[in-house]
């Protein structure tokens, strides 16, 4: 199976949307839509997907962040967001996208890469694990209804 990684375009923008959508199901259709365009005029962003026989299995969103948790340097690489259909997972997908995302952000200058997932994202954090991040520090947050 042969995966190609390439930048995504205005043209992908349903693919990217739907995507989006699978990574974030309880985000209104308008929250994951507002920052699209934004988000591909940003020298700061990346969005990458990856193909299969010419067909999108996935994609990588990507940012500079000043500060990334766990992080010594800055600015560094942010993946803010990936997904893989689930009939292509296990299959080297998310690794060419990860490796994608960090040599844009070596690019940029950036020494680190870091992400964050739920605490409950089993999967998740162990393909963060097995493309080599270590997790950095967990945090809980609070809320109180005043």
């Amino acid at each position: 199976m042969k995966i190609v990684i390439r930048r995504i375009t205005p043209a992908d923008n349903p693919e990217w949307f739907k995507m989006r959508k699978e990574i974030w199901p309880d985000a209104p259709d308008e929250y994951l839509n507002f920052d699209m365009v934004d988000i591909l005029a940003s020298d700061q962003d990346a969005v990458f997907f990856a193909l299969v026989d010419g067909k999108p299995v996935g994609m990588l969103e990507a940012r500079l962040r000043e500060y990334g948790e766990g992080c010594e340097t800055g600015p560094v690489g942010y993946i803010e967001g990936w997904f893989v259909y689930p009939e292509i997972r296990g299959k080297g997908v998310a690794g060419a996208l990860c490796q994608a995302a960090e040599d844009w952000a070596r690019g940029k200058g950036c020494t680190e890469m870091a992400s964050d997932t739920w605490l409950d994202n089993e999967a998740g954090i162990r393909a963060h694990l097995k493309l080599g991040y270590i997790e950095a520090e967990r945090l809980v947050h609070f809320v109180k209804q005043l």
